[in-house]
């Protein structure tokens, strides 16, 4: 039988990290991520590995520039102030096609905000939150086994697209202890890092960079970029579906909204309502043609957030021309997250 382990959503993050094969960790502390650090800083050393306490966030984005320059594994975290502080170095990565590891246990905001959580840093991680028009992979796992799953993916999908990777979860996730089966390492089919700089000696010139100032090199290198992203909205959509078949109304939550949203789900379904769940696990890329497969039939959809709306945007985006995309959202707050009851009631609104 495969031993169950009793961790924390944080703890797990770094277990995968290690088991992904990322010797080199550079971070500094912030609550709700600080678990990453703390495992990482104890367990690396013990594996010939790297962990930096740089100075900032923003060292410690430009530290994984550098490591991930070479090929090797390489992962940072934080929470949402920090992440807005890595905004330059995730763009510098991304136009540089570099591969690494982001994770944001995001808290409330805008500003220092508070602790509490919050899925307010959707647009930031989704849509690009540095300059340039550039995304990176984001996934979003909704319980402790994800966390780990999710990240070994995270590392794996980086390395094969060249591009960075983040796991965009909240305190509730990272926080709260699960079950969880610290499976091995899968085996992915990966391109050689035959771009990966060497030092001096080391055979022919490598050069990786992101400023291009030939004429017409800079276009063609933003098309490179985009045609890349197009290829993962293809390639690596990944949701979940829960009591989707034939239903009157498709509710759509990510993350920690999701538990709550399909226990939400299991009541209404014993009161005799007809409703399921669509759960993006990548953000991007969104699984568009999911939602435009769900509302070829149902026509209602309500999407839940820990936001005042922002992952709605896409939805509207992806349904069918007919759906009708309601919208229930809690902000950071005192109390911000919403009851199976509270739900439940928001389903037989827009049922």
């Amino acid at each position: 039988m495969t031993k169950r382990l009793f961790v924390k959503g944080n703890e797990a993050v770094a277990m995968a990290a290690i088991e992904a094969g990322c010797r080199y960790y550079f971070g500094y502390p912030i609550t709700p991520q600080s678990d990453i650090p703390e495992y990482l800083s104890r367990e690396l050393p013990k594996l010939e590995g790297e962990f930096i306490q740089a100075e900032s966030e923003i060292a410690s984005i430009n530290m994984l520039l550098g490591a991930s320059a070479t090929g090797v594994r390489a992962m940072t975290s934080s929470s949402s102030p920090g992440i807005s502080l890595k905004q330059e170095g995730i763009s510098y990565m991304a136009g540089s096609e570099l591969p690494g590891v982001i994770v944001n246990i995001s808290r409330s905001g805008p500003g220092l905000g508070g602790i509490d959580a919050s899925q307010a840093d959707y647009f930031q991680s989704v849509k690009g939150g540095g300059h340039g028009g550039y995304h990176v992979v984001v996934l979003a796992p909704a319980s402790v086994q994800e966390m780990y799953d999710l990240t070994m993916l995270a590392f794996d999908l980086a390395d094969q697209y060249r591009m960075p990777a983040m796991i965009l979860a909240d305190s509730v996730i990272g926080q709260m202890k699960e079950g969880l089966v610290a499976n091995k390492r899968p085996v992915r089919d990966l391109p050689a890092k035959d771009w990966a700089v060497r030092g001096k000696g080391g055979g022919e010139q490598r050069v990786v960079k992101s400023l291009f100032l030939g004429d017409g090199e800079l276009e063609a290198h933003n098309w490179k970029l985009h045609a890349k992203y197009q290829m993962l909205k293809e390639q690596e959509a990944r949701w979940e579906e829960y009591e989707t078949a034939g239903v009157n109304l498709l509710i759509s939550a990510f993350g920690s909204t999701a538990r709550i949203a399909k226990t939400a789900i299991m009541m209404a379904r014993e009161e005799g309502l007809n409703v399921g769940l669509l759960r993006p696990i990548t953000l991007f890329p969104f699984p568009e043609k999911a939602f435009l497969e769900q509302t070829r039939t149902c026509k209602k959809v309500l999407v839940i957030e820990l936001n005042t709306g922002q992952m709605v945007e896409d939805v509207r985006l992806s349904v069918a021309k007919d759906a009708e995309v309601s919208f229930y959202g809690r902000p950071p707050g005192a109390g911000s997250l919403p009851t199976p009851e509270e739900l439940l009631e928001q389903i037989k609104k827009h049922y």
